[in-house]
């Protein structure tokens, strides 16, 4: 299978990029390195079956190869990177978008959306199933995010009714693991980099707000099987365990082993409150869960980190 990814140098797209190879598909990977990485593919530039090309999917490409998958990934995903990077959060969600399902039209090609579950914003309903149409400030600096999430989930549902494509969307729940950027600005890689380098952990708010960390083996496991399902509507993936972010802070101080203390700032605007996904779809339709205990993945996370800094 000849496969498209858009921001394969990305932390999620750089494992897809990695697993799809090694079952025996042809891999192009698209990304204009904005917040994707070249360190995360450079293991794959020899393989004859990958193939990187530098490019902004915002702007039209011609494809040569057949291309039987378009996985689009391509995105800022961390509030630090959307906040830096507003217009180009929204292109990327909207021209993207039309541009990665353009190229699936083209080639009769199968799609698969990466969202996200800030489509649900700060979500009244807890947890979050995929029937709920979610709490979202349009106007907030966040709802760049939330906003091309949403536009780029019904214009894929559009071509799926007008164009016949063959269209899958994933909601991508908080994810953590390897190839994380120190500077990504999400919760886990500021709490191990500040943990390792002895500075305070900084916690938003009281630290009440909770949030369902999802290891990225089974997030990618999760992808992997939604590609080969007949399933059209968007699908949750994340792991419901749950847990409030002022104990993150203390579990990552003890697995750390360090000096830090924990240092508190004013919550952000539209912070959510607490976000945890109902998989019961998931565990219905591609008979998948997570696997890998939340402390096991965390200390694989912590290890990745230490030959980072």
């Amino acid at each position: 299978m000849n496969v498209l990814i858009t921001g394969g140098c990305g932390f999620i797209g750089s494992h897809l990029c990695e697993r799809l190879i090694k079952e025996g598909n042809r891999v192009i990977c698209l990304d204009n390195l904005i917040t994707g990485k070249l360190e995360n593919i450079e293991h794959l530039l020899k393989d004859p079956h990958f193939k990187f090309i530098q490019h902004d999917i915002t702007k039209p490409i011609e494809i040569e190869e057949n291309i039987d998958y378009v996985l689009h990934f391509a995105s800022p995903a961390s509030p630090v990177d959307y906040l830096n990077f507003p217009i180009q959060t929204l292109k990327v969600g909207s021209l993207g978008t039309h541009n990665a399902l353009g190229i699936a039209k083209a080639k009769k090609a199968k799609f698969l959306l990466a969202s996200t579950s800030e489509v649900y914003g700060d979500p009244l309903v807890h947890p979050q199933p995929e029937t709920y149409l979610g709490n979202v400030n349009p106007i907030s600096p966040r709802g760049v995010y939330d906003e091309a999430k949403r536009f780029a989930e019904a214009i894929t549902m559009a071509y799926h009714r007008v164009h016949k494509i063959d269209t899958r969307i994933v909601r991508i729940f908080n994810t953590y693991g390897e190839r994380m950027r120190k500077e990504d600005g999400r919760v886990i890689p500021n709490f191990i980099t500040q943990a390792l380098n002895n500075q305070p952990l900084t916690v938003y708010g009281e630290g009440r707000q909770t949030r369902s960390f999802c290891y990225i083996s089974d997030l990618i496991d999760g992808i992997v099987k939604l590609m080969h399902v007949e399933y059209h509507l968007p699908v949750n993936l994340g792991n419901p365990y749950e847990m409030n972010i002022l104990d993150l802070a203390k579990l990552i101080i003890e697995l750390t082993q360090s000096r830090s203390k924990i240092e508190f700032r004013p919550l952000p605007q539209d912070d959510p409150k607490q976000r945890k996904p109902d998989i019961t779809l998931a565990r219905k339709i591609l008979n998948w869960e997570p696997k890998v205990k939340f402390e096991e993945g965390l200390l694989r996370t912590i290890e990745w980190f230490k030959k980072q800094i």
